[in-house]
């Protein structure tokens, strides 16, 4: 019977020899950054031009991180292709006959890929904020400015959950092609068109990705936005709920039926 060393060996060894999730994490932060450190610049010429009520609560750490929006479906695909890989090509049946603990075999996957999406997703916050709060320049923040450290670590985080929350909702779909159909579409358009809806709005700031992102706004009503309803580690909190709830599902799948 394999190791728990053993098994997080193996789950390492398929993450780094497959070139399409090491593309996938270099996008992320390529993208994040990317797009901050340009719609930065672009706050910066533009800062004059802005609303009375939209410079008194302009949040340069949130605008850094503009880029985020973006940056979290390249970390969407490699959550999904870390687990639905091993579906599309057969080879999970392969994984579950030298790994009979089903349970061994899930945590060790998702354990290994978080590490690696922690680390990724902390280099690409650390490196957004930084770059971006340069080119803000009279308008930038300070790392050591009050609660922007936890807003540029809570960066980090919020962009591992995002991976974390895309292998238990592709493990419990056993399907890349399927878990993508759901989930970029729900991060890219249906949960910021439901935000903008005063209907919806209520709703919408309880799911995974509005919940999250308040862990990076250091001014509460950035950019004249309407203050949540909670504080930012809460609404973390309930983002963490999500991605608990997804990985439990994912578990009980794998646990109950055949590969």
């Amino acid at each position: 019977m394999a190791s728990s060393t053993a098994v997080l060996q193996s789950e390492w060894t398929k993450i780094r020899t497959v070139a399409s999730t090491k593309w996938t994490l270099l996008i992320a932060l390529i993208v994040t950054v990317g797009v901050g450190a340009a719609l930065s610049a672009v706050m910066k010429a533009t800062f004059d031009d802005l609303s009375d009520l939209e410079r008194a609560t302009f949040d340069p750490t949130f605008v850094s991180f503009f880029g985020m929006t973006l940056g979290q479906l390249a970390m969407v695909v490699f959550g999904v292709l870390v687990v639905g890989t091993e579906y599309s090509s057969g080879m999970i049946r392969t994984s579950l006959q030298a790994v009979p603990r089903r349970g061994l075999f899930y945590l060790s996957k998702i354990t290994t890929a978080t590490a690696l999406a922690f680390v990724v997703g902390m280099v690409t916050s650390f490196t957004t904020f930084f770059l971006g709060q340069a080119l803000l320049g009279s308008h930038r923040a300070h790392i050591g400015d009050e609660n922007v450290l936890r807003a540029v670590f809570g960066g980090g985080l919020y962009m591992t959950l995002i991976a974390m929350l895309a292998m238990g909702v592709a493990t419990m779909l056993r399907s890349s092609m399927l878990s993508l159909g759901i989930l970029m579409p729900f991060l890219f358009l249906v949960s910021p068109i439901l935000s903008a809806v005063p209907g919806a709005k209520t709703v919408a700031r309880y799911l995974p990705d509005q919940a999250g992102s308040q862990v990076m706004q250091v001014v509460p009503t950035a950019m004249g936005s309407d203050a949540a309803p909670y504080g930012p580690w809460t609404g973390f909190g309930i983002m963490a709920l999500w991605v608990l709830a997804a990985l439990v599902g994912g578990y009980f799948v794998l646990k109950k039926r055949d590969a």
